[in-house]
């Protein structure tokens, strides 16, 4: 099975970590992968990562390291990324979302939304020109792509050192980024902090409760080096809660990989996924309900 692009396998400087969601220090194997293992807290369940890499070698993978191939991998899959990121958000009601911002914005300034990790910014252009001001932050040398070739503001700095001023967004988007974190609460406080009050969070993110990461077990195609953590629905709903969100709906989607089935079976494996909420994917659309811990 083929897994994502990632970047090569290093040994983990750092010892044993804590669980980000619980604290917790008891863990039991849960993915072996081959120069990297992922673990299970006994406590609350969130696999991750352990020992993981240092923050500024993770940082270092994509804007310098490994960046230009990184920019490469985007560029090539650009539409499909965005085709995907589309219907994300429509299977979890963004457009209706849109319309109510639009419509309480009326004669004000259109709203705000912050696409973070937002690669080459094709989402960030499409809703450009649907009428939303927007911001972007990608470490990558994607930003400077964002910034030249679609004159997009993007920052090239990891969100928290942005130090955007508080309740500045409408709409925060974060697709495939909070699984590459060392520390995801952070982000979803600092994520809290810059968000309007009842302001919407969208996380995209593998699904580690799904289907297809159930049969395949280690070789599943999102247990790769560049991921720290795998949530699934619980975890990062419960981590949603913690930081002060309220979870107001999930969507999963994708039953088997390309290459795994036959069409016709894949076909049918992808609609189950869907209907069952067992996908490969998930996307969780969260509200702002208090301030951050």
């Amino acid at each position: 099975m083929t897994k994502t692009w990632s970047t090569p396998v290093r040994a983990a400087k750092s010892g044993m970590i804590p669980c980000v969601h619980c604290s917790g220090s008891h863990f039991k194997p849960a993915l072996e992968c081959g120069g990297f293992v992922y673990v299970r807290c006994r406590s609350c369940g969130l696999v991750q990562m352990n020992p993981q890499p240092e923050t500024a070698e993770v940082i270092a993978r994509y804007s310098q390291t490994f960046g230009k191939d990184y920019l490469s991998y985007e560029l090539e899959n650009e539409a499909a990324f965005l085709k995907l990121q589309q219907l994300a958000l429509e299977d979890s009601g963004f457009d209706k979302l849109e319309k109510e911002l639009f419509l309480r914005a009326a004669s004000e300034d259109p709203p705000h939304v912050l696409d973070i990790g937002c690669a080459t910014g094709a989402l960030l252009s499409f809703l450009r020109d649907r009428g939303w001001r927007v911001t972007g932050v990608e470490i990558s040398p994607c930003a400077e792509y964002a910034q030249k070739e679609r004159n997009l503001d993007v920052r090239n700095l990891p969100l928290e050192e942005n130090k955007f001023e508080r309740e500045r967004f409408d709409v925060v988007l974060a697709s495939h980024l909070i699984e590459h974190l060392n520390d995801p609460r952070s982000f979803l406080n600092e994520t809290n902090r810059i968000l309007k009050n009842n302001g919407r969070v969208f996380i995209t993110t593998p699904n580690i409760s799904g289907f297809q990461a159930r049969l395949t077990g280690s070789c599943w195609r999102s247990a790769i080096f560049d991921h720290l953590y795998l949530f699934s629905a619980r975890t990062l709903t419960g981590l949603l809660k913690e930081t002060g969100f309220g979870v107001e709906g999930l969507y999963t989607w994708g039953g088997l990989a390309a290459g795994l089935a036959p069409p016709w079976l894949k076909k049918i494996a992808d609609s189950l996924a869907k209907r069952l909420g067992c996908g490969d994917v998930m996307i969780v659309k969260a509200k702002k309900t208090a301030a951050a811990n």
